[in-house]
């Protein structure tokens, strides 16, 4: 019974409610609190919890014998806690009410997609046939970000009397949000001092363990009717309690109104005070709603997609959440884009390549957050230089995890929950980082024309990337190629040969086409800036005419191995053994995590050619097929439809697809095959985190590059945006199941371009503006200029 702009859940379920708070999580793009009942803390069941963008800390554990450090997105203290219980007439206090009190009768939780808010009802029921209604309606202001509010409204049915109301600032809370993570160490916030202003306003003061980052909170608790307040404080929380007379038709009103200030804001103030004085001077809970709901009108009509029926659904709940965890907000923000969003502490809260699926999205319809996202890598460049110095390399080599400062933070132990062994992980040989963020900054420029970032912070990125890539490639006369050894690429499984001493795999064919065209790109990114520039960051990288004719003949030479007719994951996967995939189905049923099942029976997927998530198909993914057939040439290699379509079915039955992001690029790449199991894909990579796909995984956080992705999978994927020099570039790959699609997008400085899809035709917008015509490339290489102020419809070529 959702309706096409809500979520619900209309029943209470303790084993789906971590699922049901990530999903419901409110964010602005600056902080997030999880959807969480505000009667709850944390247990096995519920995990309140809210998490600053850019807010890390770092503390040491002992784990396996060794000591081991973490850097860690922060929990902060808990603003929405509320209390309540009823004193009826005559009877004694009854407990403190929450959703797992055995007199509810009636939940329901709806997310307002449109409007950004929560609202959370719930009916208790007591032997006597006392009724207490609740609701919830909490909103995370997208207009200012430092506010958030919590609207409570009680009433009582059947009964008289008195309500006691405890509205809690709570600062006494760890990362405990993964159960996988239990053995490592997790109270980041110390030095906690709590206190309460005469006015009604509560305040808590803190600060991270080891940044240290200042962490200022403060809530204004109003209730109607007025009522005397007894303030309580402790070291780590504020509490204010009021007892209230109720009676039917005469609802109790308590709001919430929190402001959330730390030493990460600029211009730098005092936290504390700061917090005290935005939550005293906060509007009123319907102006703070109205002015919040127009906030998100305006994202909406910049970013949303209008698809019917579930589909459509669906793609608005992943919008919502890509919006609220990288909103305009984002841009003033030194941030990355956490893999799991603001959502929850899986993965730590780190930033790994899932960028590579959001920022297509975001540079098509909000290019100052991309760019934002960009600037987080490129203040990051020095630490990435001093890596691949370390490391006995040149240029910049990007961390696998990033968080707070551009160091390597992926961990060097990770836990199998089935066999529970920590193991050594080597997932920091997954270089091809540095090309996801060069390749992101290409369509960046691409989209926008932003020559200032291009030949400014664009051009370093991109250029010592590729200097990176030009250190690693090795020469081998024997093969007559350039090779890259001892990686690990985007597959994850295989992160060394069987037997080996030393860890990764060498020649990843991802790994090297893709750093190949990031060599290809540096070429033609300096041969366009100015004389003065190119001087400048030839200097800058200790660079010489010798040195870029030998990123061109390195970029023409990298060697790509081939096997049975197909493009090799990596030299030697041709000779694996092959797994016996029917008998591990019928023994486990779901083999999604095959890599924890084989360890668990002292195994390893290092023996099989068995891939956790798409891999040589990511080439799929970020070239259509002329531009990797170009690739391709470029390197001396022959590549035809039939090569891909080969290579696209042999991946496919050895995928296991343990990560979200696997159906998302088979479906992809199959729509552009025009594959019959391509909506299959898709749909399994739509309904990932809804139906939690992995098993569990969702309640530790939402997969925003999938979420993302699928956004990108429509308006790249089946409506064929490609933005490139010549113009926007414009291809549909017709699935039946999305038979249209209207949104807007940003090219080359035009904003809200309308693009309307439909069977056979399509329709351009172009609002009026001084800027000159759009250009436009359709189906069979026919250029069109769109002036502004214009709309075309176009007919296209029959599938």
């Amino acid at each position: 019974m959702n309706t096409s702009w809500a979520w619900e859940y209309r029943r209470y379920d303790p084993g789906t409610e971590r699922l049901v708070e990530s999903l419901c999580t409110l964010g602005n793009g600056r902080f997030a609190t999880r959807g969480s009942a505000p009667e709850t803390t944390a247990d096995a069941v519920h995990y309140p919890a809210t998490y600053l963008a850019g807010c890390y800390d770092r503390l040491p554990s002992a784990v396996a014998g060794r000591t081991v450090s973490n850097e860690d997105l922060v929990r902060l203290p808990d603003w929405t806690a509320l209390r309540y219980r009823c004193l009826p007439d005559g009877a004694p206090p009854g407990d403190w009410l929450t959703p797992d009190h055995p007199t509810l009768r009636h939940h329901h939780v709806r997310l307002d997609l449109q409007g950004g808010t929560l609202t959370r009802r719930m009916l208790f029921l007591d032997a006597e046939g006392r009724r207490l209604g609740i609701t919830h309606t909490r909103l995370v202001h997208m207009g200012d970000p430092h506010l958030a509010a919590q609207r409570t409204v009680l009433r009582a049915f059947g009964w008289i009397g008195r309500i006691e109301i405890a509205s809690v600032l709570d600062g006494d809370v760890v990362n405990a949000g993964v159960e996988r993570y239990a053995a490592l160490a997790g109270r980041h916030l110390v030095e906690h001092r709590a206190g309460a202003e005469a006015e009604g306003t509560a305040w808590l003061s803190c600060r991270t363990s080891a940044a240290p980052v200042h962490i200022g909170l403060a809530v204004r608790t109003s209730t109607r009717p007025l009522a005397a307040v007894d303030r309580a404080c402790t070291a780590t929380a504020a509490t204010q309690t009021s007892v209230l007379p109720i009676r039917r038709g005469r609802p109790v009103v308590v709001v919430k109104t929190a402001a959330l200030s730390s030493s990460l804001d600029r211009p730098l103030a005092d936290p504390v005070r700061s917090s005290i004085e935005q939550a005293e001077h906060a509007p009123d809970f319907p102006t703070l709603l109205a002015s919040h709901r127009a906030a998100w009108q305006r994202l909406w009509s910049v970013g949303g997609l209008r698809v019917t029926g579930e589909t459509g659904r669906i793609l608005r709940l992943h919008t919502y959440h890509v919006l609220q965890t990288l909103s305009p907000h984002t841009a003033e923000l030194d941030a990355g884009v956490p893999a799991r969003g603001l959502h929850g502490e899986a993965y730590r809260g780190h930033v790994f390549w899932d960028e590579l699926f959001v920022l297509p999205y975001l540079a098509l319809h909000f290019p100052e957050t991309a760019r934002a996202l960009l600037m987080y890598r490129h203040r990051r460049l020095p630490a990435a230089r001093e890596a691949a110095r370390r490391g006995g390399g040149k240029g910049a080599m990007f961390p696998w995890q990033s968080g707070s400062s551009g160091a390597e933070e992926t961990q060097r132990l990770h836990l199998n929950p089935r066999s529970g062994r920590w193991l050594p992980d080597h997932s920091s040989l997954q270089h091809h980082v540095g090309s996801a963020i060069a390749w992101n900054a290409w369509q960046y420029g691409l989209a926008t024309g932003d020559t200032g970032f291009m030949h400014g912070p664009g051009a370093e990125l991109i250029l010592y990337v590729a200097h990176f890539w030009s250190g690693a490639a090795t020469w081998d006369a024997g093969l007559g190629r350039y090779r890259i050894r001892g990686v690990v690429g985007p597959d994850e499984y295989h992160d060394a040969y069987p037997g080996a001493a030393a860890p990764g795999v060498d020649d990843n064919a991802y790994t090297n086409v893709s750093a190949a065209w990031v060599l290809a790109r540096a070429l033609d990114l300096y041969g366009e800036v100015p004389a003065a520039r190119r001087a400048e960051l030839l200097a800058r990288l200790g660079l010489d005419a010798d040195d870029l004719r030998g990123w061109e003949e390195v970029s023409r030479r990298m060697y790509v191995p081939f096997h049975q007719g197909v493009i090799s994951q990596f030299h030697g996967y041709g000779e694996l053994a092959e797994l016996d995939w029917d008998t591990y189905r019928a023994r486990y049923h779901d083999i999604r995590r095959l890599d924890r099942i084989l360890e668990a029976e002292g195994d390893t997927p290092n023996r099989y050619q068995a891939s956790k998530q798409a891999d040589t198909l990511m080439l799929g993914y970020l070239f259509r097929p002329a531009e990797l057939a170009r690739l391709f040439t470029r390197l001396g290699y022959g590549f035809d439809d039939g090569l891909w379509a080969r290579t696209v079915a042999y991946y496919l039955q050895r995928t296991c697809h343990g990560s979200t992001l696997s159906s998302l690029v088979h479906g992809r790449v199959l729509a552009r095959l025009q594959g019959p199991d391509a909506w299959r894909y898709c749909q399994e990579a739509l309904i990932g985190d809804i139906t939690d796909v992995q098993g569990g995984t969702t309640g530790e956080g939402i997969h925003l590059g999938a979420m993302a992705g699928t956004l990108d999978l429509v308006e790249r994927g089946i409506v064929g945006l490609d933005p490139a020099a010549d113009g926007l570039h414009i291809d549909p790959v017709p699935l039946s199941a999305i038979p249209g699609t209207t949104f807007s997008v940003s090219y080359l400085g035009h904003r809200d371009i309308r693009i309307h899809f439909r069977p056979g035709r399509l329709g351009i917008r172009v609002p009026p503006s001084l800027l000159g015509p759009v250009p436009v490339v359709l189906p069979g290489a026919r250029h069109e200029r769109i002036a502004a102020g214009q709309e075309r419809w176009f007919r296209l070529p029959a599938g």
